[in-house]
């Protein structure tokens, strides 16, 4: 039994860039955010991780390799 593992090196996912967009969504009422996808052509949000904090949100940009922060949707 190993009680200390080392962590696994975060991997690069991957997006369709044509077809999704990567963006931030906020609750008008409890501020509550959301990081996600958003289909160009449907409009429909897919959700991928909650946002609390900055470091949250670099998180998610460098996982999917995002280098502009994404546009915060209502």
């Amino acid at each position: 039994m190993n009680l200390f593992k080392r962590k696994a090196k975060a991997t690069k996912l991957t997006y369709d860039h044509e077809n999704l967009k990567p963006v931030i969504r906020s609750s008008i009422c409890t501020g509550e955010s959301t990081a996600g996808f958003l289909n160009k052509n449907t409009q429909r949000f897919e959700e991928v991780m909650l946002i609390r904090s900055s470091a949250d949100l670099h998180e998610f940009m460098d996982k999917y390799g995002i280098e502009e922060t994404p546009e915060t949707i209502y």
